[in-house]
């Protein structure tokens, strides 16, 4: 029996790989990370080929023009992310159902590519303010890096309705039991 994908995508600060992490952490679920490859440097504590596949900007651009990507883009200028498709597929015959933690036009990709065999779910912030407070509360970015990932939300928000669910983190344990519930009925069907 082949896998499945849950897609989860957000603006940064939203809570999705803390969400993603609460669903990986479920045995009973099974899910299986999708490692992305990405430009970016590795932040503290991220290890590559676990966390990312950290790659130059020159090594990427090759994966693209062979179509080695089921996704990818250039999620903040100079930094390209990107899922790559023989790792996927690779995954899904092995019958494993793979997570998915990225942008949200990425994850508009894969929903499109794959149809009916992946659930898609938007996090969503309860608001910009709160969105700017996460940032700000993270200490790892720049105001000028906060102020470009406010304005990219802002437009991100505008893909929520091409999602199959969209989930509003304002608690983040419920956030984190309405995603678990909305995956376990997804792959029992």
């Amino acid at each position: 029996m082949e896998g499945k994908l849950i897609i989860c995508a957000a603006p940064s600060g939203s809570g999705k790989t803390t969400i993603v992490k609460y669903l990986r952490a479920n045995k009973d679920l099974d899910l299986v990370f999708s490692v992305s490859a990405t430009t970016r440097a590795p932040r503290p504590g991220e290890e590559d080929g676990k966390d990312y596949f950290f790659i130059t900007d020159e090594a990427f651009r090759a994966h693209i023009a062979a179509g080695d990507f089921v996704e990818y883009q250039e999620v903040y200028q100079g930094s390209l992310y990107g899922t790559l498709k023989s790792q996927v597929d690779k995954q899904l015959a092995e019958g494993q159902n793979i997570i998915f933690d990225v942008d949200v036009k990425g994850a508009v990709n894969i929903k499109k590519l794959y149809g009916k065999r992946a659930l898609s779910i938007f996090i969503q912030p309860p608001s910009i303010e709160e969105l700017r407070r996460r940032l700000e509360g993270r200490g790892t970015d720049t105001q000028e890096v906060i102020e470009n990932r406010l304005q990219k939300a802002q437009e991100e928000l505008d893909y929520a309705d091409q999602f199959d669910e969209v989930i509003i983190n304002d608690n983040l344990q419920v956030a984190q039991v309405e995603a678990e519930s909305l995956v376990e009925d997804f792959l029992d069907e």
